[in-house]
């Protein structure tokens, strides 16, 4: 079995694994009112847990296209080294956020810790505006005659 720590590397589906997958996730996806189930090797009968439903179905839809898969596990507190992966800037920039208290943080003795509910609450509509930023530089962009058609 792999550690979490593999996990991170992503997973790739085979061609000849790739119309397996495609039908799980049909399966997966047929709306039925019960809920899915796992059989264990022992042929015990589990109830599916919507969480581990979300990600088998976002996994399979994603290896069904032939894209690659990885894992990556949230703990509910962050270092700033993690909390710095997150939002894809440096350590030392999530540091001046938070001493700039645009994030909230504690001390787990002289160490900084951030919520992971905090983070994502600050990350989504720094994300939102990045994307609306873009999307203005692509509408002047057009209208400058920039793109070639």
């Amino acid at each position: 079995m792999a550690t979490l720590s593999n996990l991170r590397e992503p997973i790739v589906a085979r061609e000849d694994e790739r119309s397996d997958i495609v039908s799980i996730e049909r399966s997966l996806e047929q709306g039925d009112t019960r809920r899915p189930r796992l059989v264990g090797p022992d042929d015990q009968v589990m109830i599916l847990p919507e969480p581990l439903y979300r990600v088998l179905l976002e996994a399979a839809r994603e290896l069904g296209d032939g894209n690659g898969v990885a894992l990556l596990a949230f703990a509910q507190e962050l270092t700033t080294q993690q909390a710095a992966d997150i939002l894809n800037v440096s350590r030392p920039h999530v540091v001046s956020l938070l001493e700039a208290d645009k994030i909230p943080v504690h001390k787990v003795g002289t160490h900084r810790r951030v919520h992971r509910r905090d983070l994502l609450a600050d990350k989504h509509p720094r994300d939102e505006a990045r994307r609306r930023s873009l999307d203005a530089m692509v509408d002047q962009a057009q209208e400058l005659g920039l793109y070639e058609e």
